[in-house]
């Protein structure tokens, strides 16, 4: 049973406790930002029990990108180079098709990184290999299907959650818990801290398309994608193209290489999905068909419309990350633009910073209300500078792509000044720093103190209630 000390918000009186266990940081969430702190934490030292609610990582909703600045990151824990053995694309820039021909807007060749490009790699492989990772450390533990359900509180504090598990409801105790559970966080919720909307929000369908043959002549190539009059070109290595963008009549549809399958996005005008829903599936394909008819055979796969993940992603922050005993990060915290999987490469930044501040005042068993202060001091800022730039960009081409009675048309010429701008390396290069690197590098602190980074294995991984075991061995892909 509870605690006698213990105040849980809401309680069920049906909600017997069948275990409780105590670590040191108890974190909700098993994407980017949950994993790699507890992975961080766990090579400290810190006893870590991670808690994801589903029973796999795969999202047809998660983003695919890993940034230079990540890369580098897992270059200091030596791990990039076991990543890169994942298969994946690499993607180096985009160029807007004009009527003179694809011009790069920037470039990420030009960065002064070891890895000059984004890796795009699934999600669920990104996140499987750190599980793996971090598997090998005695102190983490992580269990799925652990769908959190109360906070535990005592003299004030957050002191760990509630959760239904597979046998029932269990608590883990914890001086610190994390909300890393994304952008409906349901921690910020039971902590009863209310984001700030900063934009409208950006409303999209996500879906998947099988690859066929011949895609990597009529789909993966950017001599076809100029062709067919795409406006954006996602250039990869050689003359490959890992996506495209496409203006229609009244939506935007986007498309990205996934290797085993095409990820599409159709960008609506916001508030119109139930009208969307009412007509039906056949408007959608046909309206595809109409921008982009080399997905016409892709498309005949889209039968139902619950092949369609209706999605809605607005900017938002928190003004405060956290209260005594918890600290949101990621988008739990503020959500971000989801051009160039922007949240990904933030969230990831944050789970850093988190473990360079907390975990010395964790493994001395006393996390104080500055500490988690210091957290929010370190990020909030380059956070609230990337909305900033994204906010305004996005309200004006949203206006424009959704005007009303607007039709697709060629290619734009661009004028003489805007091309000539365009060739200046500088006006390449600072983009791609910002969006690759960003203005302020986040580091881990000095890994070479970390508690067992070059250990032995633990050969009895912590992952309970998963259903999947550890994955080894994948493919190798592409290398640098």
């Amino acid at each position: 049973m509870a605690h006698p000390a213990t105040v849980v918000a809401n309680p069920d009186p049906s909600e017997e406790v069948v275990g409780v266990q105590q670590t040191s940081c108890c974190v909700v969430g098993g994407g980017p930002a949950g994993m790699v702190l507890a992975l961080l934490l766990a090579r400290r030292g810190v006893p870590v029990t991670l808690l994801e609610a589903h029973a796999d990582f795969d999202r047809n909703f998660r983003g695919d990108t890993v940034h230079p600045a990540i890369l580098e990151i897992l270059d200091q824990l030596g791990l990039a180079e076991r990543l890169h053995r994942i298969p994946h694309v690499k993607f180096f820039g985009p160029s807007l098709v004009t009527a003179d021909g694809p011009v790069p807007l920037f470039d990420f060749r030009r960065l002064r990184s070891r890895y000059p490009y984004l890796m795009v790699m699934p999600q669920e492989r990104f996140l499987e290999f750190l599980a793996d990772e971090a598997a090998k450390y005695p102190h983490f533990r992580l269990t799925m299907r652990a769908n959190v359900q109360r906070l535990v509180e005592e003299g004030g504090a957050v002191r760990g959650v509630r959760y239904r598990g597979t046998g029932g409801w269990e608590e883990i105790r914890a001086p610190l818990t994390v909300g890393a559970d994304g952008r409906f966080s349901r921690v910020r919720h039971l902590a009863g801290i209310k984001p700030l909307m900063l934009a409208g929000p950006i409303e999209l369908l996500w879906f998947r398309l099988p690859r066929l043959p011949g895609d990597s002549q009529e789909l993966e190539s950017v001599e076809s994608a100029v062709r067919s009059h795409a406006g954006l070109v996602m250039n990869g290595e050689g003359e490959s193209a890992v996506g495209f963008v496409r203006r229609g009549n009244g939506f935007l549809l986007v498309a990205f290489n996934r290797l085993d399958h095409w990820q599409i996005g159709y960008i609506y005008p916001e508030g119109t999905y139930q009208a969307l829903k009412a007509a039906g599936i056949e408007p959608v394909r046909r309206s595809i068909i109409d921008v982009e008819p080399r997905l016409a055979r892709h498309l005949e796969s889209l039968t139902d419309w619950r092949q369609l993940v209706p999605l809605s992603v607005a900017l938002s922050r928190c003004r405060r990350w956290y209260k005594p005993g918890l600290l949101l990060i990621g988008d739990a915290a503020h959500v971000m633009t989801p051009a160039a999987g922007a949240g990904i490469k933030y969230a990831i930044e944050d789970a850093v910073e988190a473990a360079n501040v907390l975990a010395v005042p964790l493994r001395a068993g006393q996390v104080r209300l500055r500490d988690l202060a210091e957290v929010q001091r370190r990020r909030e800022w380059p956070t609230r500078i990337v909305q900033w730039a994204a906010a305004l960009p996005q309200r004006i081409v949203m206006a424009r792509v959704f005007r009303p009675g607007q039709r697709p048309a060629g290619p734009p010429r661009l004028p003489l000044l805007a091309r000539l701008l365009l060739r200046l390396p500088l006006l390449r290069y600072l983009p791609a720093q910002f969006i690759g690197l960003g203005l302020w590098r986040v580091r881990v602190e000095d890994p070479s103190e970390v508690a067992g980074a070059g250990g032995p294995p633990n050969e009895t991984p912590h992952r309970t209630g998963t259903g999947v075991p550890v994955s080894r061995g994948m493919q190798s892909g592409p290398g640098r």
